[in-house]
């Protein structure tokens, strides 16, 4: 299928690119799914503490059973002495199922957004940028002109090195490469851009 392709003063011309990728069949169910694994995968559970069994030290007795007057105890690693384990603390990631993503749930998820962001007008492809663009202001200027101000911008290696300073700090746009990004960014941002070179390289994956 043939799309539109952008220079930086929006003249048009058209490049081909497969038609599973910008106009394939837009697969809800398995969008859904795909959104939900991840999201899931990404929230953070880091917090752990230490459990009785999980503390260093002696594992001896600390004092007799009988005769000291006091509470029978075993070990100082108990939760109830100072620098023992800690009962029912959070278990970290251990404690939580990771939802497991196939390479072919991806590929088809992605290629399910891309096609419904075309359908609305939300794709944009440019050329590939050749000169470098130094000042944020100016590459804030270029997104309003193309109304791309809540974008994921998917690049090529050369383009990506020409803008990316210029566009790091913008509000609300994330640049990323063919190798990083997911599913999950594509249905983030209203806008996704590509450049001829990039929007190619996704392409050989589908080929």
């Amino acid at each position: 299928m043939k799309i539109d392709k952008l220079d930086l003063d929006g003249k048009k011309t058209q490049i081909e690119v497969l038609d599973k990728i910008i106009s394939g069949k837009v697969n809800n169910k398995l969008v859904d799914i795909v959104l939900y694994k991840t999201n899931s995968n990404y929230k953070g559970r880091k917090a752990k503490t230490k459990q009785r069994n999980e503390i260093t030290g002696s594992t001896s007795k600390i004092y007799a059973q009988k005769g000291t007057g006091g509470a029978r105890h075993s070990s100082r690693k108990a939760p109830i002495f100072i620098g023992g384990g800690k009962a029912h603390g959070p278990k970290g990631e251990s404690n939580y199922k990771k939802r497991k993503l196939n390479k072919g749930e991806k590929k088809l998820s992605i290629a399910s957004l891309i096609s419904e962001k075309n359908k609305l007008k939300n794709l944009i492809v440019f050329n590939d940028f050749k000169n470098e663009i130094k000042k944020t202001k100016e590459m804030n200027l270029l997104l309003i002109k193309f109304k791309a101000t809540n974008s994921l911008v998917i690049l090529d290696n050369e383009s990506k090195k020409k803008i990316y300073r210029a566009t790091k700090n913008i509000p609300n746009i994330k640049i990323t490469d063919v190798n990083h990004f997911s599913a999950f960014d594509i249905a983030k941002y209203k806008k996704i851009i590509f450049t001829e070179s990039s929007i190619k390289e996704l392409e050989k994956r589908y080929s």
